[in-house]
C-alpha cells in the first residue's frame, strides 16, 4: 500500500471529501532539502507563497532559512505582512491605481517591500503612489528570458532602473521567470540557461548606468536544479513545497516528494469500467489534457479522464484497482497551486495518518 493511501485510510472517519491532505513530514522534507540545496550554493531562498497561501507554511520556510517571501499580488502580501512577515517581494508587474496606491504605500511602511516593474508607466504610477516617500519602495526590474510573459528585454534593464531612480524609487536588481522550462524534461536545463543569459545581460545593463544589482532573482521549481549560475543571488520556487504530477513528470520532484493530495470518494459506478469520484474541477481545476489526465490516483496507473465541476471521471485500468462506491482514494493533482484556492483549510497529517491538524489557507480569495 502506498504512503498516501495508508495515511488516508487512517483519516477516513475524521474528514469529509473532497479534502486537501498535506503530509507534513514530506512537506518539511521538501522545505529542508531545497534550503540545503541553496545554502550549499550560497543562494538565498525566497519562496513563492502563491502555492500554499498559508501563514503556517510560510513560517516554516522562514524558520528553515528563507530570507523572506515572494507574493503574487498585493492581497497576498498584505495577509503575510499582517502575520509578521517583514521582507516581501511582489514579483509581479503591479499597476498602482485605485486602492492599490494606498495599499502599496502601507505595505512599504510595515515591511521591506520590493515590487517588480517592466515599463516606465508602471514606474511612474508607483512613484506617484508613494507620494513624498518614494525611497521607501525598492523596485526590481523584470526581464524576459524566453517565457514570453511579462518582462522587458534584458538590455533595457538599465534604462528602467534609471527611470525608477529619477523618480526617487530604489532600484535594487533584476528578476526573471523561465516558464518555458515546463515544456518537458529537456526544456528545464535550456530554460535555466536562457535565464542565466538574460540575467547576465540585465546585470551588465544596470552596471552600465551605475546601478548595482544587489538582487538577481531566479524563478520556477522546474528549473531550480539548474539555477546555480554565479550571477544569481536568490531563487523563488513555489511548487517545491508540495510537488505535483507535472513536476514529477518533468523530473523536478519524485512521486515520494509529493506532499499534497485530494481525498475523494467514489460516489457512482454505473458505467462499466469507470467510476465517478467527488473530485471535480472545483477541487482540482481543469489543468491537464486527455493524454495525461486531470489528476492521478496515487499508487496506481489510473487517471481522471475528465472533470466536471463536482465529478471526476475515473476509467479503471486492467489490474487489481477496482474501487467500489464509498471507497476513499488519494487524487494527486497535475498542478498543485489551483487546488489550494478551492479550500478554506488544509488537512495536515503525516505519512502514518495518526496526527490531524487544520491550517487555514489564509490568503485564499486574495486575488488583487
Amino acid at each position: 500500500m502506498n504512503r498516501l493511501q495508508r495515511a488516508l485510510d487512517a483519516l477516513v472517519e475524521r474528514i469529509d471529501t473532497p479534502a486537501p491532505i498535506v503530509l507534513v513530514d514530506v512537506m518539511q522534507g521538501n522545505i529542508d532539502r531545497i534550503q540545503g540545496f541553496a545554502d550549499q550554493r550560497n543562494l538565498k531562498v525566497r519562496p513563492h507563497v502563491k502555492t500554499h497561501k498559508c501563514v503556517e507554511i510560510g513560517r516554516r520556510q522562514i524558520e528553515a532559512g528563507a530570507v523572506g517571501i515572494t507574493a503574487g499580488n498585493v492581497g497576498e502580501a498584505e495577509v503575510f505582512a499582517a502575520a509578521g512577515f517583514d521582507d516581501i517581494f511582489l514579483a509581479y508587474p503591479i499597476w498602482a491605481a485605485g486602492t492599490k496606491r494606498a495599499r502599496i504605500r502601507r505595505l512599504a511602511e510595515s515591511a521591506r517591500l520590493r515590487v517588480g516593474v517592466d515599463n516606465v508607466a508602471a514606474i511612474e504610477a508607483l512613484a506617484d503612489a508613494m507620494g513624498d516617500e518614494p525611497e521607501r519602495l525598492q523596485v526590481v526590474i523584470e526581464v524576459d528570458c524566453g517565457a514570453r510573459r511579462s518582462g522587458a528585454p534584458a538590455e533595457v534593464a538599465g534604462d528602467l532602473a534609471l527611470a525608477a531612480r529619477k523618480r526617487g524609487l530604489v532600484p535594487v536588481g533584476v528578476f526573471t521567470y523561465p516558464g518555458h522550462g515546463c515544456a518537458g524534461q529537456d526544456a528545464r536545463r535550456r530554460a535555466a540557461q536562457d535565464q542565466e543569459a538574460a540575467l547576465t545581460t540585465a546585470v551588465r545593463s544596470l552596471e552600465g548606468v551605475g546601478v548595482t544589482a544587489e538582487v538577481v532573482s531566479a524563478g520556477s521549481t522546474p528549473t531550480l536544479e539548474f539555477s546555480t549560475s554565479g550571477v544569481i543571488t536568490e531563487i523563488r520556487p513555489g511548487e517545491y513545497v508540495f510537488g505535483d504530477l507535472n513536476n514529477a513528470r518533468l523530473g523536478s520532484c519524485t512521486e515520494d516528494q509529493i506532499a499534497l493530495f485530494v481525498a475523494g470518494t467514489v460516489v457512482s459506478d454505473w458505467v462499466p469500467d469507470q467510476v465517478i469520484v467527488d473530485v471535480g474541477n472545483k477541487a482540482l481545476s481543469k489543468e491537464g489534457s486527455p493524454e495525461i489526465g486531470y489528476g492521478g490516483i496515487a499508487g496506481t496507473n489510473a487517471v481522471l479522464s475528465k472533470v466536471n465541476e463536482y465529478h471526476g471521471f475515473l476509467p479503471l485500468p486492467d489490474g487489481e484497482f477496482r474501487p467500489s462506491v464509498g471507497t476513499v482514494v488519494p487524487v494527486v493533482p497535475n498542478h498543485v497551486c489551483p487546488v489550494v484556492l478551492g479550500f478554506e483549510e488544509l488537512i495536515v497529517t503525516d505519512s502514518t495518518g495518526t496526527s490531524l491538524e487544520r491550517w487555514p489557507v489564509d490568503a485564499r480569495g486574495f486575488l488583487n
